[in-house]
């Protein structure tokens, strides 16, 4: 007698859980997919970039059209900016990141790497890419944006080759909420 009033329950209390917990992961996978991409903004200071202002905007277009966790933005008057991009005369060097919001790191465009015949917006990119996380990858070839001088006075490759694209997106993969810390190491990208 227990048996048959238990199994049909059991039977019922079974279908209740198929339908409820069968059902949730298809209604909730399109939901994920359809999440907007979580994008760290940082904001860039160029007012003493000098005759490498253009230059730094050229490497700025090249980061924001190969990343899509993080873009560079224009800070504007009296803004707090993440990124300070000066010029000297000194050798071209940066601190290193990944800078967060309401992080400071520096660029400096030293006039000694252009003076020696490397391309401007190449060093822009490149020291860009110490501030969004990316060590030296020295030496290397022409097509490794982080390898800096060691692509040689000819290479004018300002882009992130696949790796380094990749990393810089796991650096900001979850938004402004990443794990880990500006390094703010400062690397002199001579070699």
């Amino acid at each position: 007698m227990l048996r048959r009033i238990l199994t049909p329950l059991l039977i019922t209390l079974s279908a209740l859980a198929l339908t409820l917990f069968g059902a949730a992961p298809a209604t909730a996978a399109p939901a994920e997919q359809s999440r907007p991409l979580v994008r760290t903004v940082l904001y860039y200071d160029s007012s003493q970039a000098a005759e490498y202002t253009s230059a730094v905007a050229s490497a700025v277009d090249v980061w924001n059209s190969s990343v899509g966790n993080v873009r560079l933005e224009p800070a504007s008057s009296g803004q707090h900016a993440e990124i300070r991009i000066v010029a000297d005369d000194g050798w071209p060097r940066a601190h290193l990141g990944p800078v967060r919001p309401g992080g400071r790191v520096t660029v400096w465009m030293g006039r000694q790497g252009t003076a020696e015949g490397y391309d401007a917006v190449r060093i822009a990119a490149h020291e860009l890419g110490h501030s969004l996380g990316l060590p030296d990858a020295k030496p290397g070839p022409c097509s490794s944006l982080m390898s800096g001088s060691t692509g040689g006075v000819n290479c004018t490759n300002p882009a992130p080759n696949a790796s380094e694209r990749s990393r810089v997106e796991a650096a900001y993969g979850s938004g402004t909420a990443g794990l880990r810390a500006a390094d703010g190491q400062l690397l002199v990208d001579r070699f």
